[in-house]
């Protein structure tokens, strides 16, 4: 656990907005954490710039945001970077710390291909649909381990929103970002890392699930309700009990959209 996004601390300092991602769904902004003169950038998502949805509490995405970190740095996941929650120049609201992404390296794990030409081995086929011209074209992942433990991870914290663009790749090290629709007590595990679907799970990745089970109940305790915890305990207990990672539900969307 070298890389920064992953030990650096935030917390107190002058926080200033210099720029905002107008791709996000919700208000998302650049900031820089200022701390004893050091500059540290980051992501600011303030709780009222949080559109409201139907099937989760309203102003609750940034306390999810945080509780994604703790879970993944308590199972020693370490897929998400350093979050935490913030007073910021537009009120509470989530700070993480940015990575850099690689887009070469993204574009190892996750791909958007012609569908004759999706590899025949260390990819496994998520989408298939046509472009802007009709033709066919997929979208594809790599049989790469990190990604499988973020399969792990994303399974744990029942994550409606696992896109491709969610999958950042930075200095060999894979994350997962925005994680505000995760935790629901109802399934809604929605996710483009299907490809190990029903495979037994991995030392490692049952050491991670275990930790959880036995750990971050009481550090999610201020993030989530006490009916989420528990939820999120029952899911990895199950998780354990089966062995395996999980199948698509028939009854619901399985695949977030848009894809990327």
């Amino acid at each position: 656990m070298t890389h920064p996004a992953l030990t650096i601390e935030l917390g107190e300092g002058e926080l200033e907005i210099t720029g905002r991602l107008l791709q996000a769904s919700n208000a998302t902004f650049l900031a820089d954490l200022t701390r004893d003169g050091v500059g540290v950038q980051c992501v600011y998502k303030p709780v009222q710039g949080e559109r409201p949805l139907w099937d989760f509490p309203t102003h609750t995405l940034g306390h999810r945001e945080v509780a994604a970190y703790e879970v993944s740095r308590i199972g020693g996941f370490d897929v998400v970077p350093v979050t935490v929650f913030v007073d910021g120049p537009l009120g509470p609201g989530s700070l993480q710390a940015w990575v850099e992404s690689e887009e070469e390296a993204v574009s190892e794990l996750v791909d958007l291909v012609p569908s004759h030409a999706v590899p025949e081995q260390g990819w496994f086929s998520c989408v298939d649909g046509l472009d802007a011209h009709d033709r066919a074209v997929s979208v594809i992942h790599a049989d790469d381990p990190r990604l499988r433990l973020l399969a792990v991870f994303d399974a744990v914290i029942n994550n409606a929103d696992r896109k491709g663009g969610h999958i950042l790749a930075s200095q060999g090290q894979v994350f997962g970002v925005d994680h505000g629709i995760s935790f629901h007590t109802d399934p809604k595990l929605r996710t483009l890392l299907w490809g190990w679907a029903g495979e037994e799970l991995r030392e490692g990745e049952r050491a991670a699930v275990e930790k959880v089970v036995a750990d971050a109940g009481p550090a999610l305790s201020g993030w989530l309700s006490e009916e989420e915890v528990s939820a999120l305990l029952r899911r990895a207990e199950l998780l354990l009990r089966r062995g395996r990672l999980p199948r698509p539900r028939g009854e619901r969307p399985s695949i977030p959209w848009p894809p990327f």
